[in-house]
Order: structure tokens, then sequence, then C-alpha cells
């Protein structure tokens, strides 16, 4: 049986993430059957550990993981580091004696305690007076009970966390009622869809990104593009010389630097580097899901038969956030670009393989298991290949987007 493991980020106010959340299934077997939460919760935690890591898994921020009462009682969350774990005590437990006692040795050990979908219950009182986060669901709360909620417990030193938020304006509301933290996919959204005109130090990414979208890239013009600017210059020469190359001189031509990376490195480079420095004043976040989307279907291709198609189903990973980081439409910035067609059909919501591909990609990302069978069921994959894929593009995105930054420096 595999594991199907995703992670949904949890940010600050800042936009920046302060953690994940781990999302489990154990397997597809049809429509989803019902998984012993508590065998869900220990799979997580061995496999976090064990298999995968959590490094591997969060990129070295904290993970949310979701307890059971058997579990809390048992003692089992001490297995997870203290100061890499936040242990999320799920609505379905009931506060007794055994749990408060639990969550008593857990805070005597300095562990982090978040209570899940959490709805304001006397009998609550014992978990809320050992809780440091308080997660409320902002889809079936009012507004008003969710500035309540701030004003009661806010003061105590805990911390509201609202999740489930889906909208740039839900994120503000909940910016200005004072919760410290926020999850689900706001940040993937566009924050006002309109036409305008990009900002004059952004024209040179843009450029870049139309040159290296096209089938057969042009590295005389590549070339001159980031020959013309410091900063484009500067980071290829700092990119091809990183540990990610091993090369055993340094390079410090443009041209070189560009011949030795290829075409397939210099795509993935240069429109990841285009659409971080096209995001300056997004969440980094939006980046790193652009990139691990787009290595996931690329990774997916041949699994599916669709090898030929694995550049394409990159750029349509790669791209799928678009609308999210230029705050545009996204057909407008479609017509800007010369992406192959098939990739231009599929992000407009077009039918045929590639979108199949992409569905499957967002299903997972997303962890909406409910749907994943029957999108693998169509592309032919097998309960083993989807989460591999996964795994490979989240520990590829997070070491392709490190070596950048650290080249950015």
């Amino acid at each position: 049986m595999e594991l199907f493991i995703a992670r949904q980020p949890i940010f600050t106010q800042q936009q920046q993430v302060y953690a994940y959340e781990l999302l489990f299934r154990s397997g597809t077997a049809n429509a989803f059957p019902e998984v012993d939460a508590n065998h869900a919760s220990a799979r997580v935690m061995v496999d976090s550990l064990c298999t995968l890591g959590l490094e591997t898994l969060t990129g070295g921020k904290r993970a949310f993981i979701n307890m059971t009462r058997d579990l809390l009682v048992g003692d089992y969350a001490t297995l997870l580091p203290k100061d890499a774990a936040v242990i999320e005590v799920l609505e379905s437990v009931a506060p007794d004696e055994k749990v408060v006692a639990a969550c008593h040795r857990l805070k005597e050990a300095r562990y982090t305690i978040a209570l899940d979908d959490f709805t304001e219950k006397a009998a609550m009182a014992p978990l809320t007076a050992l809780a440091d986060i308080i997660k409320v669901d902002f889809l079936t709360t009012r507004p008003g009970e969710r500035r309540a909620l701030v004003k009661r417990y806010g003061p105590r030193g805990v911390r509201l966390l609202a999740e489930k938020v889906e909208t740039p304006a839900a994120f503000q509301e909940a910016v200005t009622f004072g919760y410290h933290y926020f999850q689900g996919y706001f940040f993937a959204k566009p924050a006002v869809l309109q036409t305008k005109a990009a900002p004059e130090f952004r024209l040179t990414y843009l450029s870049l990104l139309q040159e290296v979208v096209k089938r057969d890239v042009d590295l005389r013009k590549v070339a001159s593009i980031v020959g013309r600017d410091v900063t484009l210059s500067y980071k290829l020469l700092r990119y091809i010389n990183s540990a990610y190359f091993g090369l055993r001189r340094t390079i410090s031509s443009i041209p070189e630097a560009l011949g030795l990376l290829g075409e397939k490195e210099l795509k993935r480079w240069a429109g990841l580097l285009s659409l971080a420095s096209l995001a300056s004043n997004k969440p980094a976040e939006l980046v790193v899901e652009a990139a691990l989307r787009a290595r996931f279907c690329e990774g997916l291709a041949e699994d599916t038969g669709l090898v030929q198609n694995s550049e394409e189903l990159f750029l349509l990973g790669m791209f799928s956030l678009l609308d999210a980081i230029l705050d545009r439409p996204l057909e407008a910035l479609l017509q800007e670009l010369p992406i192959p067609p098939a990739v231009k059909a599929a992000l407009l919501g077009g039918t045929g393989p590639l979108r199949d591909v992409f569905d499957c990609v967002l299903t997972y990302v997303t962890g909406d298991w409910d749907n994943l069978s029957a999108r693998m069921d169509k592309l032919n994959l097998g309960e083993e290949e989807v989460p591999r894929r996964y795994r490979e593009a989240v520990a590829w995105a997070q070491k392709v987007l490190s070596v950048e930054a650290t080249a950015a420096k």
C-alpha cells in the first residue's frame, strides 16, 4: 500500500511560510474507503520520520501532524522532534481526563499544541488552557465568531490560525481581525483581475521568458538579454558555478554558461528565475508551488506515455499560477507568450491528455483524495507512481530554488 502524503502551507501575516500541514491518505482503492484515523496519523509520523524525512517534506519548516485520542494517550506524539512538529489535536478528540493529562505532558516537554477546527464549548476549556494555537475554519464560521475568538483567546497568548482561507479578501479580513497564521489557497489566487502594465524593471524578465518558452531557443538572443542586465548576468554565473553543478573550473562567460546549461536546464532556470522576479511582491511559496507543479507534471509524462510532451507539461505546471503572480487574467497573459497551443488550451480549461495530467496533479497537491482515484484511473496510473512523483517534485523544487536563492545573494 503506497503512502499518499501532501502538504499545505501555513503562512504568517507577512505571507512567509511558517509551517506545512501534512495531509495523509493510505491508498486509492476505488472510492477511498474510510481509513482508521489512528493508522493514518501513525503512518504520517513513521513515514515522515523514517521513510521520507520531515526535512524533505517541509524544507526545514514545522510540520502540523494530526493526533487522535489513542495516539495522544499513548504518548506517540513524543516520537516527533519537538522543534519541528506541531501536535494538532483533532476536533473529534473529546477532552477527557486522559487526553488532558497527555496534553499536559506534551506541554511540559515543550511541544507546540494546536486545536483543529475549533468551536467554542465549555468542555474545551481544559484544552484551550494548554493550546498554543487555535485553528478556526473560515468557511464554517461567521465574521462575528472569527473576531470574537481573537478577542477571547488572543490576550491569553494563544495564536489564532485562520484555515480554509481561499481568497485574498478572506486573508485580509483575517489579518484585520488579528489572526497570526493563515492556511488555504488564497496565495494562489489573483488579487485583482484587471489589465495592468508590467513595471519597467520586470520587462527584462518578461523578454527572457518570451524567448525561453519558444520550442527552439535562440541562445544568441538569450545571451543578449542576459548580457544587457548586470543582475541577470550575475545570477546566471553564480548559478552555473554553484555546487549544484559541481564544475571543476569557474565559468565567467555568458555564452559558455548558457551552453553548459543546455536548452532543457536553461528553460527551467530562466522560467523559474523570471517567475520569481515577477512575483517579487508575492509570497515566495507561490514560486515554490509553480516549480513543484511543473516538475510533478513533467514527472508524470513518463508514467502516462507522454514523454514527448514532457517539456509542454513542465510549462503547463509552471505557468498555472501566472495569473496569481501578475494579478492579470490568464487568457490575456498567455496571448503575450509564445507558448505551444496545447499548453495554452490546457491552462484555459480545455480537454485532452495534458489537461488530464494537470488535473491529476492539482487534485493531489491540494489533498483532494476523494477525487484523486478517478483522475488516476483516467490516466491508467498505478497508486505507487503519483505519490513518488510528488515526493520527487517537492525535493527538486526545494533544491533548485534554494540554489537560485543562494545565487541571487
